[in-house]
């Protein structure tokens, strides 16, 4: 009959080995050079230039309010 057999689902070994992966993953990091490169563009380097690039272009541009020829540039 259709009762709740144990481990009918056939588990791929290689998505159980990820999925284990992923889990103790914070138990096998180091920190290589190659990592603290990561850590520094993502954490400092890619904010950084998001942000210059956000102050230095604030209000230079204005979509709201615009009529067919219209600029866009304000300044």
């Amino acid at each position: 009959m259709a009762g709740h057999h144990n481990n009918s689902l056939a588990m791929d070994p290689a998505l159980v080995k990820y999925a284990n992966m992923y889990v103790n993953r914070y138990k096998f990091f180091r920190w290589t050079p190659r990592t603290a490169w990561i850590n520094f563009a993502y954490v400092v380097a890619i904010p950084s230039v998001v942000g210059y690039l956000a102050y230095t272009t604030d209000g230079k541009w204005d979509f709201r309010g615009k009529r067919r020829g219209d600029i866009i540039a304000e300044f």
